[in-house]
Parts: C-alpha cells; structure tokens; sequence
C-alpha cells in the first residue's frame, strides 16, 4: 500500500497516540533519580521511545538527557559497502518538553480532548503533535516496504523550552546527522533564525525604612517563562490605608480597559493582573501583564525608593515596547528585520527584583553588540544584567538544495504557492544540528497556538503534517537523493 495511504488508515492511532503523550504533563522540574529533567518529561520520553519499539524502529536512549528512533535501512548500490558509521543521518528534530499550561483554559490542558476536530492541550503544536506526525510518517514508509537510502532520525529533545542541555549532552554523545529539519516553527520553510539572549536584570533592594510612607511590597511575582509573553503578575501590598490605591485601580482600569483586580485579606492588599500569553518571538500577538502591573504601578505611592526605582527604570526603558528601541538595543537589519524584546517573568525575592527577559536579535548583529545598547540604561538605574543565556542566528540561502526541496513538497501537498520561505525570531533545534532548518508545523494564515491557552492541532493539518513529513523523507533519505 502506499505510504499515504497508510498515514489515512492510522488517523484514529494517531489521534490516540498525540492524546495519550498530552495527558503526559512534560514540564521541566527537578532531577528525580535518573530523569535529569524531572518525572513528566522522563515520562514523555520513555513514551515515545516504547512505541518506537513496539514499531520495529531502533530506540536509543542517551542517559536519559535525549535519545532518538532510527528507521535504519540499507545502503544499495554503490554505497553498498560502506560501513554504517560512513551512511549519512537525516535527522527530524523534535521536543518533547512543554511550557507550564498557564491560565484561563477552556479545555483540560493535559487532556488531549477531541472536539470539533481539534485536539487540544499542551504541546499539540509545540511540539508533542509533529513529533507524532514525524514518528507515523516514518511508520508509514517503513509498512509500505520504503528502505531508506540514509539512516533517519527521529530525534527526541527533553529541554528545549528551557536550556538545551539535553541536545547539548546528546549530541556530545550520538553522531552529528548530516541534515534534517525541526517541525518547530512556520511553513513554507525557515531559512534563517534571529540570535537569542535570556538573562536576568537584577536591582539590589534594601530594606524598607519604617518611617517612610507609601505602600510596602510584601510579594511580587508574574510570568511563567521566559519565552513567553507573561499572562499572570500579582502583588501583595501593606499600608495604613488602601483607599487611594484601589481608587486609582479603578481609575486605571477605566482608562485602559486592562484586566487588573484587588482583593482586601487582612492587613495585605493583593493585586492581580490577567494579559494574554503568546510566544516569546511574538509578543505583539500578546499582551504582557508585567508592564501592565509596572504602569499600574507608576501610580501608586511605594515605601521603598529603590523598588520606585525600578518602576521608573521599567516604564521609561522598556514599558510596552517590543523591539528595545528605548533601551538602546533597537537594532535592524535587511534580512531579518527589527529585533524583539519580550519580558517573561519578575519576581521580588530575598533583597532582589529580578526581571528575566528575552530577546531575538537580527542575524547580521552579535550579543556584545546588543547588551552594549543597553549598557548606559542599566547602570544609570544600578541594575546588573546577569545569567546570560546566548543562542547565535543561523542563516541559510534560500537557493539551498534542501531548502528548495522542502518548499517544493509543501508546495505540492498544500497548492499555496505563494508563500515564501522566512526568517524567523523563534529559536529551534535547527540551531544546534548542521544543515538544519525549521519546517513546519504551523501553516500560513493559520493562529500561533504555541504557549498560548487552549493550545489546538487540527486532525485536518496533523494528518497533512505526516504526509508531508513522509514525503520528506522520501525524497531527502530515499536511494535518488
């Protein structure tokens, strides 16, 4: 039978498949014996690698820090001799962690609920449904009698949400592949992808002297991570009165029409504010409840000057801005457009606010180029920029063989040829495995879901992603490439 034929008679274990790995809350917690990554994301992996198993696929496991189902073939022809180590590896590279599920959910984020042919949850397009989509086209080449040319990869990343440690130890580990795509991003293709840089700024806070006036911060926290746009802040605050705070709460709300509420528990007040999540490297498609909470707070009177401070430096240098501009690394350039700065969580803890940001520079610009924009901003202000985290652009040629043949197959399976391949400010493993690029999943026109609320794939675009993926394969890893 042909392969996509095959793909069309397994859509009710496909569906099953993607529900059961959703109902699996993979978020990155504390190491637990073996799982470097915690019980969830080991739970994940061990998942996946058994159905790769029960397929007749070779399932590798990396000390647990990653691993990946190979669909091994043969060499033929004039290749017939050589050893193994020598036969190329295309590699489709995919993750199984998620991001925390956040607020505001309609449906069980760790459900995996089918409804009006959706299914919804955490990580159904980032990235747990094109892992399922790559695992059953590789299925459906193998039952079809297909004997690949190259040795392909399913590769199962464990942390890319976060740090990158496990690809990091994997590929330490296991051979480079020799090519590949990561179903972690936009069709037709992703040819080139911004820098990336998460650290923290840090502001030293003393202790509140017990004769000055204002309001005391008792807590503050919002965010879920760093690569997204903060959908939650909260505040505690303790005064003598609170009338003139909540008056200028509602005065606030009236103007702005933002979701901010106040709740009198005893002596505390707490504030809480509600944005809308989206991805880090699209934060116009969210709002921020951090700089929601920082202009709300402009307006009331703190006891601690150096949290004032703050405030200031906040609304001043960053505010709802979303390209750094204000803080001085608002760079551009031709190929990839202006950068992107998403602020993704802040916490007050132990004599220190710190805010964690997220930034996606241009490709033709370097991190020391952008930390040196911000530089006269923060130590006006005496916050240190600390934790940096630092993933370089990768910028490919369109004109590349690969590329072009990836967007040739997209073109034939979906009839759109009129979009064009892209840059991109999200980050993927693209960066991290030679001759890689992002491939999919999300199709032009259709909602970024990814780290949002009710989080969906069609079965519709699930069961085209593995048709896609298949053919991939077929032409990429096949005897005539």
């Amino acid at each position: 039978m042909n392969y996509l034929d095959l793909i069309e008679k397994n859509q009710d274990e496909m569906i099953r498949t993607l529900q059961e790995l959703i109902s699996i809350k993979s978020v990155i917690s504390a190491r637990e014996g073996d799982a470097p990554f915690g019980a969830g994301i080991q739970e994940a992996f061990e998942y996946m690698l058994k159905r790769g198993t029960e397929e007749g696929f070779q399932a590798v496991n990396i000390d647990n820090y990653g691993g990946h189902i190979e669909f091994a073939g043969r060499p033929s022809g004039p290749k017939a001799a050589a050893s193994e180590a020598d036969r190329d590896i295309m590699a489709i590279a995919v993750h199984l962690d998620v991001v925390p599920e956040g607020t505001g959910w309609g449906f069980p984020p760790y459900g995996g609920e089918l409804s009006e042919g959706r299914i919804y949850g955490r990580g159904s397009i980032d990235d747990k449904g094109p892992a399922v989509a790559a695992f059953y086209a590789m299925k459906a080449l193998k039952d079809s009698g297909f004997v690949p040319e190259k040795r392909v990869r399913l590769i199962l990343g464990l942390d890319e949400e976060t740090n990158w440690k496990g690809m990091e130890y994997y590929l330490q580990k296991a051979e480079m592949p020799s090519f590949g795509f990561t179903p972690d991003c936009n069709f037709p293709a992703v040819y080139a992808e911004k820098g990336v840089l998460t650290f923290d700024l840090v502001k030293k806070i003393g202790k509140t002297h017990s004769k000055a006036k204002g309001a005391v911060i008792d807590s503050l926290v919002g965010g879920n991570a760093p690569n997204s746009v903060a959908d939650i802040a909260k505040i505690v605050l303790i005064a003598d009165s609170y009338q003139k705070t909540i008056d200028k709460l509602c005065e606030f709300k009236k103007e702005t029409g933002y979701s901010i509420d106040a709740r009198l528990n005893g002596i505390y007040l707490e504030i809480t504010v509600h944005g809308v999540s989206s991805h880090g490297a699209r934060p116009a498609e969210g709002l921020n409840a951090i700089s929601i909470l920082m202009k709300f707070l402009s307006h009331v009177e703190l006891a601690n000057d150096e949290i004032g401070c703050f405030v200031d430096f906040y609304n001043t240098y960053i505010g709802f801005e979303l390209d750094g501009t204000s803080l001085g690394c608002g760079f551009t350039d031709e190929p990839s457009g202006k950068l992107i700065l998403n602020v993704g969580m802040i916490k007050l803890d132990k004599g220190k606010l710190t805010l964690t940001v997220n930034i996606r520079y241009p490709v033709t610009f370097d991190d020391e180029k952008v930390y040196g924009g911000m530089t006269p901003a923060l130590r006006k202000y005496g916050i240190e920029l600390v934790g940096r985290k630092h993933q370089k652009p990768i910028y490919l040629s369109k004109e590349d063989k690969m590329v072009a043949a990836l967007i040739d197959i997209y073109r034939k399976h979906t009839g759109d040829t009129d979009s064009e391949p892209m840059v991109t400010g999200c980050t993927t493993y693209a960066r991290a495995i030679r001759n890689s690029i992002a491939f999919g999943a999300v199709f032009p026109g259709e909602p970024e879901l990814g780290h949002q609320k009710n989080e969906y794939i069609t079965v519709k675009n699930l069961m085209l992603l593995a048709k896609i993926f298949a053919e991939a394969i077929y032409v990429l890893a096949g005897p005539e490439a």
